[in-house]
């Protein structure tokens, strides 16, 4: 097993030079068209020339965003302060605002029940006024 750590190392070199060359944008690729570095890509790439070429001369590197550091400067610089749930305002303000909302749903369907109940009383009553008798139903 250990004899094919060499090929499949120099083959995912070539897949990746490869398939960067063909996703970077024709305006990024340096010296030479990008037909002629994908073709020095697949010609030379068993003998990793093409894909080194490609990785070391081919496409235009660009500095990375956030003026050039690093993410873990970055993350030093600009540190996330957590706040327990009990102590952040915001958190709080919306439980208030969510148990409103659901105990407004919760009087409103109360109230429509006890209408409910309370036409259906006032409809009892007015039978036994006329000497109906009372629906079971």
């Amino acid at each position: 097993m250990l004899r094919y750590v060499p090929f499949l190392l120099v083959l995912a070199l070539w897949i990746y030079a490869f398939i960067d060359c063909l996703n970077t944008p024709e305006e990024q690729v340096r010296g030479l068209p990008k037909v002629v570095w994908v073709i020095i890509i697949l010609l030379f790439g068993e003998v990793l020339v093409g894909p080194i070429a490609w990785l070391v001369a081919g496409k235009v590197r660009q500095a990375p965003a956030g003026g050039g550091s690093t993410p873990s400067e970055w993350h030093r610089n600009h540190r996330t302060t957590w706040v327990a749930p009990d102590d952040n305002p915001e958190f709080l303000k919306s439980l208030k605002e969510e148990a409103a909302s659901s105990q407004n749903v919760k009087d409103e369907a109360l109230l429509k029940d006890w209408e409910a109940d309370l036409r259906r009383r006032e409809e009892e009553l007015r039978r036994r006024e006329r000497g109906e008798e009372p629906r079971t139903d």
